[in-house]
Order: C-alpha cells, then structure tokens, then sequence
C-alpha cells in the first residue's frame, strides 16, 4: 500500500545534482530578541531558522527541478525539529491515530493534505502560536541547512545512512523520529522516513528571483524530503513530488512551521 519507490507511480522525481560552484546560501542574521528554540505543551519542539537566500533547485536533476533561482526568505521562523509524531496527533486529535506503523515517537504517517490542515487549525486554537505547514521554499532552504550540496550534508551517498531512514537501512518502516544525524539547522529527519506535506500547490519554477514563493496553481500539494522507501536520489534536498490533498499513505507525514512573533 506504500509508495515505496516514486517510479511504481511513474512519477519518480530525480533529485538535485547541483554544480555547488553555481550554488550559494547567505543567512542573515538571527533576530537577537527571538529564543534559538521554542517548545509548546504538546512536547512540539522548533528550531528558529534565519532569514535568509538560496539557490533553489537543480539543473542537474529531473526537469521539474528547473530553472535554479534565487530565493529570498525574508523572515525568521521556527522549523518543527522532528516530523509530527503519533503522540503529538493523538494528543490534538482526541487519540485518534490513523498510523499504519504503531509507536508514540514514530512518525504520523497515512495522514493527507487536508488532515494536516485540521490538526494545524485545532493546534492553533490553543493559543500557543500560529502554526502552519511550511512553504515549498521554506522547506528546501530548511533542508539544505545552509549547504549548497546534493544532501544538506555534501554530496557523498557513502554519509548518507547517517541522516537518514530510507530504503536501504530501513527496514521497510518508519522509526523514531531524531535518531539520525541532523543538519546544520539542527534538523532531523529532513531526508527519509516519510514524505512531508508542504503548504504551496505544485506547479513550475519561476525564471527570476523571487521572495517568500508559494504555489498557488495547480490542484496536487507538494511532498519533500523522500521517505522509508525510496532511494538515495529522492531524498536529495532538490528533490520535488506531489499528491492529491487527500492522499493518505503509509509513507506520507509532514512537520510544521511555528511563526516567529
């Protein structure tokens, strides 16, 4: 039931394989006023990432990827550091847990577009932030944690299993979330295990520079980030894939974005 490798649905999406000479990543500076780190009642732990550009997609990878351009993101926010866990959905979604894969610190997983939605919309009537699904861009910048390689950590495959759940160390599971490596932002998970929901519709590149993008064309939502599964080049930080808003996977889960205020 899982979609384990993209290609069994003829929409495998061949990652990034950018010239890191015609890559670059300039942060700015962290917001002084704002905590490194933010955790809500929940447990939901975040990671402030600064503002900042980056060279956004490939030229090296599959079309889609193309044209690379610079993006601005323009405000910190904070980046969930794990993917959402069963735990966390039980505790919002009065212990309903819709995971094929069972256990507290696992990944939600089977879990749509439009169900992200309403655990976002009941996580924000708690009043303890504004949250909300991250934006393609936002997502790949996060990813890269400030590097301009294949992975957030180079583009040696050998490192790979270090940061990563996927189809060679997996198992043909989810497992725990943070029991890899994280990246530079101190990140985990950003490749493998599950596919994460982003905000945007899916749909082409822009050919210029652009500042805080979204999709807002098109009817399927983008996934990032490649999951148990898949291979090596479908975890790589360029890398894009899409779904119907409804789609529920045993593969599928998503992380959040909490506002910086």
């Amino acid at each position: 039931i899982f979609s384990q490798n993209t290609n069994s649905n003829s929409q495998k999406q061949i990652a990034q394989n950018t010239n890191n000479a015609n890559q670059s990543l300039t942060n700015s500076s962290t917001n002084k006023s704002q905590d490194r780190e933010f955790r809500n009642s929940l447990g939901m732990e975040f990671v402030l990432i600064p503002a900042g550009s980056f060279m956004m997609g490939s030229e090296n990878g599959n079309p889609i990827e193309k044209p690379v351009h610079k993006v601005t993101i323009s405000n910190d926010f904070y980046m969930g550091k794990y993917e959402v866990t069963q735990a966390q959905w039980k505790a919002v979604m009065n212990n309903n847990n819709p995971s094929y894969f069972k256990g507290d610190n696992l990944p939600v997983e089977q879990v749509s577009w439009d169900e992200a939605q309403a655990f976002i919309k009941k996580l924000n009537a708690k009043g303890e932030g504004t949250y909300r699904l991250p934006t393609e861009a936002e997502w790949e910048y996060s990813a890269r944690g400030g590097n301009s390689g294949k992975w957030s950590f180079g583009d040696d495959e050998n490192e790979l299993g270090k940061y990563a759940w996927y189809s060679p160390n997996s198992g043909s599971k989810t497992h725990e979330v943070g029991t890899k490596q994280p990246n530079d932002f101190k990140l985990y998970d950003m490749h493998g295990n599950v596919w994460e929901w982003c905000e945007d519709l899916y749909g082409a590149y822009p050919s210029g520079n652009v500042t805080d993008p979204k999709g807002t064309t098109g009817s399927f939502r983008v996934l990032r980030g490649g999951g148990w599964g898949n291979d090596a080049r479908d975890l790589r930080s360029a890398n894009r894939f899409y779904g119907s808003p409804s789609n529920r996977n045993g593969d599928l889960g998503f992380r959040l974005i909490r506002v910086a205020e």
